[in-house]
Order: structure tokens, then C-alpha cells, then sequence
């Protein structure tokens, strides 16, 4: 509760310091936000001591937030995916944008939203957490007012968005018309109960699951409900387009397995797998496949961000298998939001200096930004699931728990999809190491001390999950 707390009064004092002559103290003053509140969760997860442990999971606002290391783990990765992110907007900065203060409070607010995603009890806190962290992604999207790309993003995601925000809201409506109830684990028991105890509402329950899983399908980019994310990840700032692409996907995810593990688990299950099942197929082929024809590397991160959702529906499919499941999530949520904060960091760069997304501006990349060049490559071999990298541990983890449950075909199926997604991961570092760059772009692109710390920590974490994966081993211990 108190990472909530301290991002909710950072953001909303981040919002006076726009008033300031120089901009120069929000950028240093949001990433201490953000270094502390990832001090703070990390202590509450590492320390042993009977006080902080009872401190760390009481809950709140009635039990309708509990704050378990299931949430505790998550809200780092969360915060640490946008701290790793931030020092890419230094642009922003630099351009003295006068809506800066602005950016950076909508992106504290939505990683509060996330927050209360990934530790709510209460399905309404849940929906709350949706509507914070999409509330903000839209604003953030059409941020751009002079790019029409930009407003047209902003106007897709948030007429989609409200859409989908509806079906999710019938959904819950007729869950508690069905059980009663908002809060998750009694409304666990009562689905559970319901068809023998009163089979009258058995209908309208079965209808309300199915809504829910439209609404979050839509929010994790999940087919056939992906169809904004193309161009709406093209469409926004890349900076903010590697923070939807992150954060917004690892609280959905997390979110998810959460309500299927204790709301639609047990009986449920044989219910909702096969739309599940559809959706986790669809999302492979759509993603893996749309992303080949791409020419721009923006648009093709896009149609992969699709793909990756696909793979942890494998997680979610498999939820039977329990601690195997939530573990993969965990480490190939870290994995993921590792490699997609290098790669639209690089992206970001090199559209700072060339006003280029496509492939050819990546061209000579490796001759004029070696750091840059290997950055981006060990994000596409970790992004592609190559060995020695964290994306390689991660879907093997990913791949065990379908396998623990027998989900064969499944995993085959993700496989194959796996290795097309070799091709279009390589084009990028083709383009870098084989092709010269174009005229007008032979200039090398300027990275700031910072930038290249964070780009060499990403690398570093990158290779050090895909050498020593064991090394989160116990870190997520949940019942």
C-alpha cells in the first residue's frame, strides 16, 4: 500500500513542479520516486522479520487490497520496467516540453493503477486498476498533438477501450447477479456452488465469465480483440508506446491469472478453457504471422507485443499446474519487459537523430552506435527465445507448465511459432550489422551517460537470467 501511496503523492506534486522555469529537477526527481518505491518492495519481499511481514500483508480498504508477495513480486517488476524506461525520454527534457510535468504524473498514476491490478481481492478494485492505467494510456497516446498518427492512436484506444471497458462491466454485473458478491474469493466459492445450488443463474454466470475474459483479452492485446494495437503502438510517442507494451501487459496478465486461479478456478475451468484455448491460438498466429509483413520496426514490435501475450496465455491455460504457472508468468513477464525497454529505447534514439521507424533507419547502426547496435541485438535473440538469453528460460518455463498438464499440441504449436519469429527478430540486426546506413544518416546517434547505463544494465539482467535463470528461484512463493 505504501508504493500506492508515495506514486499517487509524487504524481500529484509532479503536477506543480510544471510551474518551474526549468524542467530539468521532474525527470531526476521521478526516477527517485520510483528507485524508492522499488527499495521499499524489494525490502518488503527480502525481509524476514515478523513486524515488516505482518506490516507487508495486511490488507486494505476493507480486504479489498492485499498486498501478498504475489503482488509485491509483480509491483517490482512493474516499477522497475518503468524505472529502466524513463531515462529514454530525456528528449523530452532537452526540447523543454511544457507538458512534461504532465507526462510524467499520468505515467505515475497509471503505474498505480497497475498496482491495485496485480493486488486486488475486490473485482471492483480490479476494474478500478483497469480504468486508472487505461485512463492515462490514453491521454499519453495522443500526446503527440501535432502528429496525426498520434491523435488517431489516441481516438482508436480509446473508443476501442471504452468498448471493451463496457463488456467487462456487464461482465461483472451479471458475476454479481449470479453470486452476490464483488469480493474474489467468495465469489470463487459461490461459482463453484452455483450450478448445483441454484442452476436458475447458472446462465447469466457463464455469460458474465465470458465478458470478463473479452474485457482483459482486450487489454492484453490478446485475438481476435488486438485489433487497436498495431496502430495505436505506431501512433504514440515510442517512449510511451515501450511503457503500454510493458507495464500494461504484465499487470494484465498478472491480473488475469489472479481472477482465474481463485474466481473461475476448479470446476469452472472446463467452461472458459476452450475460448481461452482459441484466443491463446489466435493470438500466436495473428501476432507471429502479421508481424513478418511489417516494414516498420515499430509496427513489428506492435504484431510481437501480440505474440508475447499469446505465449503467457500458455501460463494461464495451464493454471492447474499452479506455482509452475504463476512462476513462468513472473519470470517471462521480467524477461519480456527486459528485452521491449531496450528495443524501444534504441527505437526512440534513433528516432531522435534519423526521423526514421522503419528498418532502413536502423541501417549502419553497428558502425556509428556499436552500444546501441548490441543493445538492440541482445533484445531481438532474448525477444526470439535464443539461448543464453532471459527470453530462452523464459519460455522453457512457460513450456514446462503447459507440458505439466499435458498440453502438447499446445506447445508444439508454440514452437513453430517461435521459430518464425526468428525471422523477423533478425531483420533488425541484419539491417544494424550487413547494410550501410542511408545517406543523410552516417552521423553517430547521441546517447546521454545515462541512457547508456540503463542499456548496459538491460543487457547485463538480459544475459544474466538466460546464464543463471535459478537465480529467482524462491523469489515468488505463493500457496
Amino acid at each position: 500500500m505504501l508504493s500506492i501511496i508515495l506514486l499517487s503523492v509524487s504524481g500529484l506534486a509532479n503536477l506543480f513542479l510544471g510551474f518551474l522555469r526549468s524542467n530539468r529537477l521532474i525527470l531526476p526527481l521521478v526516477l527517485l520516486v520510483l528507485a524508492a518505491v522499488l527499495a521499499i518492495n524489494i525490502f518488503d519481499v527480502d525481509n524476514s522479520s515478523a513486524f515488516v511481514t505482518e506490516l507487508a500483508q495486511r490488507d486494505y480498504l476493507r480486504g479489498m487490497l492485499y498486498f501478498d508477495q504475489y503482488a509485491r513480486v509483480f509491483t517490482g517488476v512493474i516499477v522497475l520496467t518503468a524505472l529502466l524506461l524513463l531515462p529514454f525520454s530525456q528528449k523530452y527534457v532537452q526540447d523543454d516540453n511544457p507538458n512534461l510535468a504532465e507526462f510524467y504524473s499520468l505515467m505515475l498514476f497509471s503505474l498505480v493503477g497497475a498496482i491495485m491490478m496485480v493486488s486486488y481481492t475486490n473485482i471492483l478494485i480490479l476494474f478500478l486498476g483497469i480504468e486508472t492505467l487505461s485512463i492515462a494510456m490514453y491521454v499519453l497516446a495522443g500526446s503527440d498533438k501535432s502528429n496525426l498518427r498520434s491523435n488517431e492512436a489516441a481516438l482508436k484506444y480509446f473508443l476501442m477501450g471504452s468498448f471493451a471497458t463496457g463488456i467487462l462491466l456487464f461482465g461483472v454485473a451479471l458475476l454479481y447477479g449470479a453470486t452476490g458478491t464483488f469480493d474474489l474469493n467468495q465469489m470463487g466459492a459461490a461459482i463453484r456452488a452455483l450450478p448445483t445450488a441454484d442452476a436458475s443463474l447458472a446462465p447469466m454466470m457463464y455469460v458474465g465469465i465470458l465478458l470478463m475474459l473479452i474485457g482483459i483479452g482486450f487489454k492484453i492485446s490478446a485475438a481476435p480483440f488486438h485489433f487497436w494495437t498495431p496502430d495505436v503502438y505506431e501512433g504514440a510517442p515510442t517512449i510511451f508506446t515501450g511503457f503500454m507494451s510493458t507495464v500494461v501487459k504484465t499487470a494484465g496478465v498478472a491480473g488475469f491469472f489472479k481472477l482465474l486461479v481463485v474466481a473461475f478456478g476448479g470446476d469452472t475451468i472446463p467452461f472458459w478453457l476452450p475460448t481461452l484455448t482459441t484466443m491463446l491460438v489466435l493470438t500466436l498466429l495473428i501476432g507471429n504471422v502479421g508481424a513478418v509483413a511489417q516494414t516498420s520496426v515499430k509496427r513489428m514490435l506492435a504484431y510481437s507485443s501480440i505474440s508475447h501475450a499469446g505465449y503467457l496465455l500458455l501460463a494461464l491455460v495451464a493454471l492447474r499446474s499452479g506455482m509452475l504457472s504463476a512462476s513462468a508468468i513472473f519470470f517471462y513477464s521480467l524477461a519480456y519487459s527486459l528485452a521491449t525497454v531496450a528495443a524501444f529505447g534504441v527505437l526512440q534514439l534513433v528516432y531522435n537523430q534519423r526521423q526514421r521507424e522503419d528498418y532502413e533507419g536502423l541501417n549502419g547502426l553497428a558502425r556509428t552506435n556499436p552500444l546501441l547496435a548490441l543493445a538492440m541485438t541482445i533484445s531481438m535473440l532474448s525477444l526470439a527465445g535464443i539461448p543464453l538469453t532471459a527470453g530462452f528460460f523464459g519460455k522453457f518455463q512457460l513450456f514446462n507448465a503447459a507440458a505439466q498438464e499435458g498440453y502438447i499440441g499446445l506447445i508444439v504449436f508454440a514452437v513453430v511459432m517461435s521459430a518464425i519469429g526468428i525471422y523477423y527478430y533478425l531483420r533488425p540486426i541484419m539491417a544494424m550489422y550487413m547494410r550501410p546506413a542511408v545517406e543523410g544518416a552516417e552521423a553517430p546517434v547521441p546517447v546521454t551517460a545515462l541512457q547508456s547505463v540503463v542499456l548496459v544494465v538491460l543487457m547485463g539482467l538480459t544475459v544474466l537470467l538466460g546464464v543463471l535463470p535459478g537465480l529467482l528461484d524462491g523469489v515468488l512463493n505463493v500457496q
